[in-house]
């Protein structure tokens, strides 16, 4: 596929208003620096270079803010590699498998650079070269060559750059070479909002899970076709609502829902419980 540039389509004038409530008005700035600390559950805040000039994906949009929060607060121990929560000698027998994280549509990187922040805070280990690599979860994120600048601005910015790269991944494109076979993790957040894109990023999404992989897919309804996209991930997923969010009455009422998409497990098995309707604008997933 082409790289695919909303900017240049005819997408509603106001489809990227942003609530003050969940991105403040000093982080909407065309071109600069912020600074964000997610309600204080950084030790140190990330810095954030933010810049429109080379598409809407260059700034601070508030379902990724939605899912950093939520992934800092309550899913933080997942995120942690699974390799420091046993001994060395354990290790070296019954190698656990690495943490894989892959982020889509990562625009400037909030997501992922947030979770990366978040892993270092949680490392309490001697800083000795053994700590350091067990450590060490590869983070990927991704978007298109326009952002590509961007995401290596701030992972520079960050000291991230042993833990985080950043790669070109166009969906409906086969995978590049160092994106992970089926990551551990996917995070997607404000992924929705160009519908010709509906069915690449699905396909982006099969290609990536493997029956061990979650993704944390956050969006915000801007309109109404939006929720066609819920409607093809259906197809191809287990879609669960996260509810133990302590922001989701805030962001409910700005149209932003959080999701865990799962394979679907093969008929015959038990799965667990479906996703409930999502009554939006007298539309639902049914």
């Amino acid at each position: 596929m082409a790289e695919i540039d909303p900017t240049t389509q005819d997408i509603d004038a106001d489809a990227f208003d942003i609530s003050e409530s969940l991105v403040p008005v000093r982080d909407r700035k065309a071109a600069g620096h912020s600074t964000v600390s997610f309600d204080g559950l950084l030790k140190e805040p990330l810095l954030l270079k933010e810049d429109l000039k080379e598409g809407c994906g260059g700034q601070l949009w508030p379902a990724g803010m939605v899912l950093a929060k939520y992934l800092l607060r309550q899913r933080r121990a997942d995120l942690v590699n699974k390799q420091m929560s046993v001994s060395v000698a354990s290790r070296v027998l019954f190698p656990p498998p690495p943490l894989s994280l892959v982020e889509l549509g990562a625009g400037g990187g909030l997501v992922g650079l947030a979770v990366a922040l978040g892993q270092r805070d949680a490392s309490s280990h001697p800083a000795t070269d053994e700590s350091k690599e067990a450590a060490r979860c590869r983070i990927h994120i991704t978007d298109q060559v326009p952002m590509l600048s961007l995401m290596e601005t701030n992972i520079e910015l960050n000291g991230l750059a042993s833990s985080v790269k950043a790669s070109v991944l166009n969906w409906g494109e086969p995978l590049p070479s160092e994106i992970p076979t089926h990551p551990s993790i996917i995070l997607a957040a404000d992924c929705v909002y160009f519908e010709p894109a509906f069915p690449l990023l699905v396909e982006t999404l099969k290609d990536l899970m493997g029956p061990d992989s979650v993704c944390y897919f956050c969006f915000k309804k801007r309109r109404r076709a939006d929720i066609r996209f819920m409607k093809m991930a259906k197809k191809a997923f287990d879609i669960q609502e996260i509810r133990d969010d302590p922001d989701a009455e805030t962001y409910s009422r700005e149209n932003i829902f959080l999701y865990t998409f799962r394979l679907k497990q093969r008929k015959g098995t038990e799965g667990s419980e479906s996703m409930p309707d999502m009554n939006i604008d007298n539309e639902t997933l049914d």
